[in-house]
């Protein structure tokens, strides 16, 4: 893994005052090796969903299992080039969406 980049979609619940999220993870853009993987429409706020989407490349067998608490460290001490962004105040059904392919 060369490149590892996380986009997530965040949606706030204001009747309940909660957020949830779904994200993609690409790996390795633009090279032969790129791949998706999608972590589906969650409860979760601020950064959770890099810790998700971290969890779901383990569940995938693309991360060794194992906790991971800084994603950002893991990528900086393996060599791979980690960026993640999120997209904020979605609506619902865009989030829902985006967490599937």
């Amino acid at each position: 893994m060369k490149t590892l980049h996380i986009q997530a979609k965040e949606w706030f619940d204001k009747v309940n005052g909660n957020s949830y999220f779904s994200a993609r993870v690409t790996i390795d853009n633009t090279l032969p090796t790129e791949k998706t993987i999608y972590v589906p429409f969650q409860y979760g706020y601020g950064s959770q969903f890099e810790q998700a989407a971290f969890h779901q490349l383990q569940l995938d067998n693309i991360l060794p299992e194992g906790t991971i608490y800084a994603p950002s460290r893991y990528c900086r001490e393996n060599g791979i080039i980690y960026t993640s962004k999120k997209q904020e105040n979605c609506l619902q059904r865009d989030v829902k969406a985006w967490g599937h392919n």
